[in-house]
């Protein structure tokens, strides 16, 4: 989802035509969740200068209502991804 502040993330429509819908799941719940887990996450990325060109994170629900979000990345930033997630376990005593 693009945020407000036009951050350079790509944002997709609802598709609701994607999945089959059943009634009395709570999608627009899970959507919701999705949608500020998108922020925080695009935030927390931007924060430690990962290089938000070629990147893409969505907001969705899964089959069962629950919140799902969607990264897409270059490989460059995936990379990128994989070395802070490294530093950050090393940090945590979790490097192994």
């Amino acid at each position: 989802m693009c945020s407000p502040e036009g951050d350079g993330f790509e944002g997709e429509a609802a598709d609701l035509e994607a999945g089959i819908w059943v009634r009395g799941v709570d999608y627009l719940s899970g959507w919701r969740d999705a949608r500020e887990a998108v922020t925080e996450l695009g935030g927390a990325l931007r924060l430690v200068g990962v290089e938000t060109a070629g990147m893409r994170l969505r907001a969705a629900s899964g089959a069962d209502g629950s919140g799902v979000v969607r990264l897409e990345l270059s490989a460059g930033s995936a990379r990128e991804v994989a070395v802070l997630a490294r530093v950050a376990a090393a940090r945590l005593g979790k490097a192994g």
